[in-house]
């Protein structure tokens, strides 16, 4: 091996440790010198090597600084641990991920977890068998207490970046995340739909993942504060297996039991994501009640769903590609030393069909 080899392999080892610590840039060449006690010849075609290998770039005038890129193969897989690569909203995020981050060589590699906190260790020991520097990360049944912190906590020490999508683990302190404004939402269509004369809500969550509560949280908190207050008997949880359920077999018991216990009196109800409302309207019509013109129905997330509908579904989107290129814009940045900060995304009302103003509340 060359010297400049030699002092290449030893630059990148320096890139990895300097990236962890947050250092981007690297010394001047004359320091380099000193530090290696090579001449500047052999610096140059070490960094030269570097540059052409993605791990370095120049800037004129300021000098060289690395990308977050690796010249080992295996560490420019970002994995993506996500409930599901083919249901509902994920083929779309996952492909503006991989579009954003293929402008920098990095690929990912996706484990679903189906939302199990289980399954999401058994991926987590096999990650730990050789450190990704950056993985994404959907929590699991995240309203509940985590047990695998542990492993994620050696994966931070290992060096491994871990970046939130969706929501976050709260016990994990220090968490980055890019996530839905759900608070935000909730307030959003509450003040829709009294918008429309509406003062009888309901609302239908899921309450194991946290974006639930945080709907819940917005839209009560602004109902409250426009004069609707939503009761508690108004209200309809379910949980993860409650969809597993309905995308396996079809049942929808949680969805009769909702309609005949908690939609009474009501006009109007706010859905967790456009999949409880695509099947919601289905169980309505099964039951008599016509939407929008007996019941409004407003939701969150803008999927292929709220078009599917037999009544075009009035939903909450984000600007096209939002979330993905947010999520590699902050993974880049970390990776090569940048500081990244967690980030809310704001939703944004797409009206359709499902909702209508209310002529008289029962």
């Amino acid at each position: 091996m060359t010297k400049y080899e030699t002092l290449a392999n030893a630059l990148t080892d320096r890139i990895r440790r300097n990236l962890q610590n947050g250092i981007t840039k690297l010394p001047t060449e004359s320091q380099l010198c000193q530090d290696y006690n090579v001449s500047r010849q052999t610096v140059r075609a070490a960094l030269a090597l570097l540059h052409k290998q993605g791990l370095i770039t120049s800037r004129q005038g300021s000098g060289s600084y690395a990308t977050g890129f690796s010249a080992d193969d295996n560490r420019n897989i970002i994995p993506v641990l996500v409930a599901s690569q083919q249901e509902y909203i994920y083929p779309q995020l996952l492909s503006d991920i991989r579009t954003a981050l293929a402008e920098y060589d990095y690929q990912l590699q996706i484990y679903s977890t189906d939302n199990d906190t289980f399954v999401e260790r058994s991926h987590l020991l096999t990650l730990l068998d050789d450190p990704p520097c950056g993985m994404i990360v959907e929590g699991c049944k995240s309203t509940l207490p985590n047990p695998n912190l542990d492993l994620y906590e050696r994966l931070r020490e290992s060096g491994t970046f871990i970046l939130f999508l969706h929501n976050y683990y709260p016990a994990l302190q220090n968490s980055i995340y890019v996530k839905d404004d759900n608070y935000y939402g909730g307030c959003l269509l509450a003040e829709h739909l009294v918008s429309l004369g509406h003062t009888r809500i309901a609302g239908l969550f899921k309450m194991d993942d946290a974006q639930g509560p945080e709907r819940y949280h917005g839209m009560a908190t602004r109902l409250r504060d426009l004069g609707c207050p939503l009761a508690d008997n108004h209200v309809g949880w379910y949980t993860s297996p409650d969809i597993t359920a309905l995308e396996t077999r079809q049942d929808t018991r949680f969805l009769t039991n909702f309609i005949q216990e908690r939609l009474f009196n009501c006009s109007a109800v706010v859905c967790y994501n456009d999949e409880a409302a695509y099947w919601l309207i289905k169980e309505l019509s099964y039951a008599g009640i016509l939407v929008p013109q007996d019941l409004s129905v407003v939701c969150f997330d803008n999927s292929y769903l709220s078009e599917l509908s037999d009544v075009r579904i009035t939903t909450l989107t984000h600007a096209p590609h939002e979330i993905g290129e947010c999520v590699a814009d902050c993974m880049i940045k970390q990776l090569r030393g940048i500081p990244v900060i967690s980030h809310s995304i704001p939703w944004q009302l797409v009206r359709r069909e499902s909702d209508a103003p209310c002529h008289s509340n029962p």
